[in-house]
């Protein structure tokens, strides 16, 4: 059951969303550190919605109409504020292309983009709310098995994510000349809009 679990979880993670468009453009545009300062805080806010669906949170929020709709208007208003910051960047970079250019920005700003892109997604919520019940037993200490479910979640989270940063940081050099960088922008601008989007018609 657990190995059913980790498969299956590893898959979902490696699926293109806004967490790997972020970390890339991180990485990418900010170095190595960046990347794993997003990451870190993507995790955090996965770990926040695995926690609340192991005791049940989740599935109150969900039941809740109103409350859902409150939380992914604001996911959706994030992603496209997200994505517009990256599209301008992507102009900006072309425009002035040195790379001391993109170096003022503290680490929490990324820890925070990873995080609220993570805590205010509604679908982080209603994927743990409707994944991890496929792998819990009908009867026994379901908490138990729930929050230990979530947390091979999370660590398979971290493994993925920081081999994928490490290989972004790899190729790097040949990714952060002017044209490719703000290609890279404008790309990672248009999925978090598309995200946003797709955020926005997702029903309860």
């Amino acid at each position: 059951m657990l190995t059913t679990f980790a498969v299956t979880a590893l898959v979902m993670i490696m699926i293109p969303g806004p967490d790997q468009a972020l970390i890339t453009r991180n990485a990418l545009a900010f170095g190595r550190t960046a990347g794993l300062l997003t990451m870190f805080g993507g995790l955090i806010g996965l770990t926040v919605h695995a926690t609340a669906a192991a005791i049940g949170l989740s599935a109150l929020l969900l039941a809740s109409a109103t409350a859902f709709t409150v939380l992914k208007v604001v996911g959706v208003v994030y992603l496209l504020w997200l994505g517009i910051q990256a599209l301008r960047s992507s102009r900006r970079t072309a425009a002035a292309p040195e790379p001391a250019a993109l170096a003022a920005r503290s680490p929490m700003q990324h820890v925070r983009n990873g995080f609220l892109s993570n805590t205010l997604n509604p679908k982080v919520a209603l994927f743990f709310v409707t994944f991890l019940p496929q792998f819990l037993p009908a009867h026994g200490d379901t908490l138990n098995q729930a929050m230990l479910l979530s947390a091979i979640f999370a660590g398979l989270y971290l493994l993925w994510f920081s081999f994928y940063n490490v290989a972004v940081d790899r190729i790097g050099a040949l990714l952060r000349t002017p044209r490719i960088r703000a290609r890279v922008e404008q790309a990672t601008g248009l999925l978090l809009v598309g995200f946003a989007i797709r955020l926005a018609v997702q029903q309860p």
